[in-house]
């Protein structure tokens, strides 16, 4: 599957619309990122949360550089078929990385249905 990078990008923020207005003013010090490709050793790779979790924020979390969640687009794209399939894998990779900001874990996320 092809795309170009501004298609993708507004599909990422088209996901972002749909997740509830209550859990994004909620999401604090992370930014959300289109990348390319993941870092080396991990083709395929889909998203990546990098930081603090806020259930791991104590009273010394301060000062630090933004949180990171990366949606990589050219391991979402190999394994779409078509623009319908890459809505739903970027929707699902949107959710999963965010619930990885509230602290939700792999096991309970595929257990939820977003793994």
């Amino acid at each position: 599957m092809t795309m170009s990078k501004e298609r993708f990008e507004e599909l990422v923020g088209e996901a972002l619309d749909d997740v509830p207005q209550e859990l994004l003013d909620l999401m604090d010090n992370v930014v959300i990122l289109v990348v390319d490709d993941p870092p080396g050793g991990e083709p395929d790779l889909l998203g990546l949360y990098e930081g603090y979790a806020l259930t791991d924020r104590g009273w010394d979390y301060g000062g630090v550089l933004p949180d990171r969640i990366s949606i990589y687009r050219n391991p979402i794209l190999a394994i779409c078929d078509d623009e319908d399939d890459v809505v739903d894998e970027v929707a699902i990779t949107v959710v999963h990385e965010i619930a990885h900001h509230f602290g939700i874990d792999d096991a309970r996320l595929h257990a939820l249905g977003w793994g």
